[in-house]
């Protein structure tokens, strides 16, 4: 289904049936061919179609015509793996003329944090320009010529991913260059109906927090974007810029919100390099956070990224004992050695995914850190530390509270205010919703 919103909704119809009254149809041959060549491969059994199959469906007829950028990176696939790259560069009805890539690169082999060049893409020959070097929004530039931006990218449903940041500032400056924009949705890998964590503090907004929504925020990239569009003030552009617009949201077809990734048939494509399986998508969302100020380490270069536990100032033993003496909600901790057997830490296992609360572990283990630490780590924080903390957790409040009190802060009472205001912003989020 493709969700237009704009005062030109019934475009894309009008459109296909023109196209068919003409007798101009797209050629498909090449997508036929990719398509048997990925059954070839054993990928899994999709039980659902993600935006690029939908917008394939519809004979691609958003495209006709018009001249194509395309953001993306490896995770930006249809649901037998083959790359929207190659689908839309390989169909000779799509008019492909630029590609973008945000963090890690359109093939995800560039570094976290790494500023990446323009370059030539060496696979299709089209250009490649870089949302992570020099320039993290598009330039007039860069969408000279453009007559529509086709994003597709795999998020994982916490604000610090920094992949619906990248789309937000291409939303932007596509709206400021009157350049169509269409989203090619795909799922939220926790689902749709776990929202947790502390909402975002307008002073802490940066690209590691660019929408002020909860932390674990259940929502696709398209109803995020389509809450950009739809509310004012979530664009930081002039309100009549917003309104003249279009957005297209290229819908999943058999998506509901009760599925996370496992329930899918899709393979795992990781979206960046710490993300390789979906249990570090899990484990991003309940680590994440922790590890920001002191000595906690949370797997990262490890098989089990953001999911195995040490601390350089407690032995396993201590840890251990710490963690399990606050039972909390859904989780457990098991022994599991790690790094070719080198190491031993703690790997964190959801049990029950009902109970569990995604961002809960972090701020337990900022207390523990407090502990184990010595002095209190997020009170001699340096001033850098304290604001990429901060551009993070989102609030200031906490920030007070754990600085001052260390392992005595409050944790519990911030816990059950978040989870009231990501109640009320999960009631009002339904009015971007796309899926029940």
């Amino acid at each position: 289904m493709i969700r237009t919103f704009s005062l030109t909704a019934f475009l894309v119809f009008f459109q296909g049936a023109y196209l068919f009254s003409q007798n101009i149809v797209p050629q498909i041959s090449n997508t036929a061919r990719l398509v048997v060549h990925a059954q070839a491969g054993g990928y899994l059994s999709p039980q659902i179609k993600l935006g690029i199959d939908v917008l394939a469906d519809q004979n691609f007829f958003p495209l006709l015509g018009k001249r194509v950028g395309l953001l993306t990176h490896p995770a930006g696939v249809n649901r037998l793996g083959i790359s929207t790259v190659r689908i839309l560069h390989q169909n000779k009805s799509v008019n492909l003329v630029a590609l973008f890539g945000p963090e890690h690169g359109i093939y995800g082999n560039e570094k976290a944090n790494e500023p990446i060049d323009n370059a030539i893409d060496p696979r299709t020959g089209l250009p490649v320009y870089s949302l992570y070097g020099k320039y993290r929004k598009p330039t007039p530039q860069m969408l000279s010529g453009l007559d529509v931006l086709v994003i597709d990218l795999q998020d994982i449903g916490t604000r610090s991913y920094t992949f619906i940041s990248c789309m937000k500032l291409a939303l932007e400056a596509a709206f400021e260059n009157r350049v169509e924009v269409i989203i090619l949705d795909r799922p939220n890998p926790l689902g749709g109906i776990k929202v947790d964590g502390p909402p975002m503090d307008t002073p802490w907004k940066s690209y590691v927090g660019a929408f002020n929504v909860p932390y674990v925020h259940g929502l696709t990239i398209g109803e995020l974007a389509r809450m950009a569009v739809s509310k004012p003030g979530v664009l930081d552009i002039p309100d009549s810029t917003r309104r003249a617009g279009k957005l297209t949201v290229v819908t999943m077809d058999g998506w509901r919100r009760y599925m996370s990734w496992p329930s899918l048939g899709l393979k795992w494509i990781a979206p960046s390099p710490n993300i390789p399986d979906f249990p570090a998508a899990v484990g991003y969302a309940m680590t994440g956070l922790g590890a920001q100020i002191g000595n906690f380490k949370h797997g990262i270069g490890s098989e089990y990224p953001f999911r195995i536990l040490t601390h350089a100032n407690a032995s396993l033993d201590q840890l251990e004992a710490e963690l399990k003496r606050r039972s909390i909600p859904g989780l457990s901790f098991e022994r599991k050695s790690f790094q070719n057997g080198a190491n031993t830490g703690l790997y964190v296992k959801v049990e029950d995914w009902s109970a569990w609360n995604p961002t809960e572990l972090s701020f337990h283990m900022m207390q523990i850190t407090a502990q184990f630490d010595f002095p209190n780590p997020f009170a001699s924080a340096t001033s850098n530390q304290g604001d990429l903390f901060n551009k993070h957790v989102g609030s200031s409040s906490w920030w007070r509270e754990i600085t001052q009190k260390g392992a005595n802060a409050n944790r519990t009472g911030f816990v059950v205010a978040w989870q009231r205001q990501a109640r009320q912003f999960q009631i009002q989020s339904r009015n971007y919703w796309l899926y029940e």
